[in-house]
């Protein structure tokens, strides 16, 4: 907690002025989550409102506001009131929802807070596609443009937008084919009807182990923590850094002095050794960052993820 602080006036030590940091958050603080109980999301989320309960001393309740891919809690969250008790979590879909729906809160309307983490995209290839490597992939696509297959899910969703970012950064074509999930999508990589897939490490593992099919490459910064074989694209040549990420935002208007000690918690609470143990048991790659390093994430995704979606033929809603 804060200590007190004192201002002397004529020597005499006089209690300063009430002001909201003193005595904030002095009760209990909502975190929203824009998706059902029980899934990844809700997880991390709960993860984090328990190590944030311990930070600011207060109870951090999850309030789970699922609809609409996400549009309803993320409006839930815009709307609240700036008091900084009222968060939530924002990710990768919020930031390329107001293009694929008109009502759909932007990135401007949110304050960024902490950064939670990301879980890399990766490539798998098939047993009888015969790809031996990412590079191998690369120059294969690039020859034969759209002859490669690949499966993932529906358009603006978090693996269609993970290969169509491969596609656009690493200067190649593919056949997209879409699946209602990743258990679908493996199940038909598994069977030969695609020779790809951009599904989460977590999926394949096991199958890679098995050697059912071939895990290219994971595209973060660092290895898997559950692949520690696996090399990163970066480390094959490929400098991409690819992924749904999570984060902690809120609405704008949150008085300055509250939202630094609201920022500084959080970060504070996701940087603690207990809560990465249990991130990491839950199958999480955690990555704490500050307010700054989460809106240049969303900067630079909405750039990117724009550009995507425009090609796709799927905005509707265009940049101003």
């Amino acid at each position: 907690m804060l200590r007190r602080h004192l201002l002397l006036i004529g020597g005499t030590a006089l209690a300063a002025p009430a002001v909201h940091a003193q005595s904030f958050p002095g009760g209990p603080m909502t975190l929203i989550v824009a998706w059902p109980a029980g899934g990844g999301s809700d997880i991390a989320m709960r993860l984090v409102a328990e190590a944030a309960s311990k930070q600011f001393g207060v109870p951090v309740v999850v309030d789970n506001r699922p609809g609409a891919a996400g549009a309803i809690g993320h409006r839930a969250i815009v709307n609240a009131r700036p008091d900084g008790l009222t968060f939530g979590m924002f990710s990768t879909a919020g930031v390329a929802a107001p293009y694929l729906n008109a009502n759909a809160n932007t990135i401007d309307e949110l304050e960024p807070l902490a950064f939670f983490g990301s879980d890399p995209s990766a490539i798998q290839a098939s047993k009888a596609s015969g790809i031996t490597s990412l590079a191998d992939f690369v120059a294969r696509a690039r020859a034969n443009p759209g002859k490669i297959k690949n499966g993932n899910d529906q358009p603006g969703g978090a693996s269609f937008l993970a290969v169509a970012s491969y596609e656009k950064m690493m200067n190649f074509r593919i056949q997209k084919v879409p699946y209602a999930g990743y258990a679908p999508t493996v199940t038909a990589l598994l069977g030969g009807e695609v020779d790809t897939a951009t599904v989460a490490i977590p999926d394949t593992i096991e199958y890679h182990r098995e050697g059912k099919l071939k895990i290219l490459g994971v595209s973060s910064p660092e290895r898997h923590f559950m692949a520690p074989e696996i090399p990163t694209f970066k480390e094959q040549g490929f400098d991409v850094d690819v992924g749904s990420w999570r984060c902690i935002a809120g609405p704008k208007g949150i008085p300055a002095d509250r939202l630094k000690i609201l920022q500084d918690g959080l970060l504070a609470a996701m940087r603690t050794e207990e809560f990465a143990t249990r991130a990491r048991t839950a199958g999480f790659t955690i990555q704490p960052g500050n307010a700054a390093r989460t809106l240049a994430r969303w900067r630079a995704d909405d750039a990117l993820l724009y550009g995507i979606l425009d090609e796709a033929g799927l905005v509707k809603a265009r940049k101003h």
